[in-house]
C-alpha cells in the first residue's frame, strides 16, 4: 500500500471521529448537519477547488520554480529523518500562517481574500474548508513550494498535507472540548471558535492554526472562559455576504449588493437555483431544521458585537 492511500484512508477515519465527536459532544447545541453553506463547502470548496488549485499550485507554479531554480536542496537537511522534516515545516509553516493570517486583519486588500473564511455563521469541521482561491494559491505555494525545493522527502507532502486537513478539522469542529494546559501549546475549538465570532475583541485576535503558542507569545490570545452564544449575530460577518462560490469571488473584486442585481432575469434565475438544488436534497434526505437555542454563560465581561459603522476601521488596525 502506498502512502497516498494510507493518508486518505486515516483522513476519512478522522472525518468519521470528528462528526461523531461533534453530535455526542457540541460546542453549539442545534446546529444541524447539513447546515447553511455545507454543500458550497463540500462540492466547491472541498473538492473542486482543491483538486483544481492542486494542479495551479504543483504542475504551473512549483514545478517551474523548482526548474527555474535547478538547486538540489541542502545536503545536511536530506540526511534527516522524515520525521525531523515533517517537524520543522509544519512549525515554521504555521509562523508563516499566523504573521500572514494577522496581516490579513490588518489590511483591507489582504481582508478580501479571507473574508470567505470568516463568511460562515454555523462552523463546523468542514468551514476551515471555505477559502478564496487566491488565498489558497499563496499560502499552499509558501508550504508546498520550500519543502520541494529544499530536497525534502517525497513523503514529507502527502504527511504535511494530511496533519494540515486534520488540524483544519478540528480547530473548527464543533466540538466542547478543553485541552487544559496544552491549550498553550496547541490550538483547539476553545481558541478558534472564537475567532469566527463577530466580536471587536477576537477581530486581531487568535490567528494560530496548529500551534496557539504563537498567540500567546505575540499576545493576541483571547479566551474569555465563555461561548460567543448561539445567535446569528453572534458568528460569522458583521456584513453581508454572497452564499454563492462564484458571487462570494466576484465580492472580492467588486462590492455589490445581492438583492440588488435580482432585476435582472439572468442573475434571478441564476440566484434562485441553488436554494431550489437545497430543497430538493433535504426533501430527499428528510433532513430535521430544528435547532435548540441555549443561553450564554456568563463569566467574563461582555465583548462587543461588530457593527456595519465600525467594522471598515476594525481592517484598517492592528492592536
Amino acid at each position: 500500500m502506498t502512502l497516498i492511500p494510507i493518508t486518505t484512508t486515516i483522513l476519512i477515519c478522522w472525518v468519521i471521529f470528528i462528526t461523531t465527536w461533534e453530535r455526542l459532544s457540541p460546542y453549539r447545541k442545534g446546529l444541524p448537519v447539513f447546515r447553511e453553506g455545507f454543500w458550497v463547502d463540500l462540492v466547491w470548496y472541498t473538492l473542486i477547488q482543491s483538486y483544481v488549485l492542486k494542479i495551479v499550485i504543483f504542475d504551473y507554479i512549483i514545478a517551474p520554480l523548482q526548474h527555474g531554480i535547478a538547486w538540489q536542496g541542502f545536503a545536511f537537511f536530506k540526511s534527516w529523518s522524515i520525521a525531523e522534516q515533517v517537524l520543522f515545516f509544519l512549525i515554521t509553516h504555521d509562523l508563516y500562517i499566523y504573521l500572514f493570517h494577522r496581516l490579513q486583519h490588518s489590511s483591507k486588500i489582504l481582508w478580501r481574500t479571507h473574508e470567505a473564511h470568516h463568511s460562515g455563521k454555523e462552523v463546523d469541521f468542514l468551514a476551515g474548508s471555505r477559502s478564496h482561491a487566491l488565498e489558497i494559491i499563496i499560502n499552499q505555494t509558501v508550504e508546498f513550494a520550500p519543502i520541494v525545493i529544499m530536497g525534502a522527502h517525497p513523503e514529507v507532502i502527502p504527511i504535511k498535507a494530511m496533519l494540515d486537513a486534520m488540524f483544519g478539522m478540528f480547530i473548527h469542529a464543533n466540538i466542547n472540548v478543553k485541552l487544559g494546559k496544552l491549550k498553550y501549546i496547541f490550538n483547539s475549538p476553545e481558541l478558534h471558535l472564537w475567532h469566527h465570532a463577530n466580536y471587536r475583541e477576537v477581530f486581531h485576535a487568535n490567528f494560530s492554526t496548529k500551534f496557539a503558542l504563537w498567540d500567546y507569545l505575540f499576545g493576541t490570545v483571547y479566551d474569555p472562559g465563555f461561548k460567543p452564544g448561539n445567535q446569528p449575530e453572534n458568528w460569522g460577518l458583521y456584513y453581508d455576504y454572497p452564499k454563492d462560490y462564484f458571487l462570494q469571488h466576484a465580492f472580492s473584486v467588486k462590492r455589490f449588493d445581492e438583492k440588488g442585481l435580482l432585476k435582472y432575469k439572468w442573475f434571478k434565475h441564476y440566484h434562485n437555483l441553488r436554494p431550489a438544488l437545497i430543497i430538493v436534497m433535504k426533501k430527499l434526505l428528510r433532513l430535521n431544521k430544528n435547532a435548540i437555542i441555549i443561553k450564554m454563560r456568563k463569566r467574563a465581561p461582555q465583548p462587543e458585537l461588530i457593527d456595519n459603522n465600525e467594522g471598515e476601521n476594525l481592517i484598517s488596525c492592528n492592536k
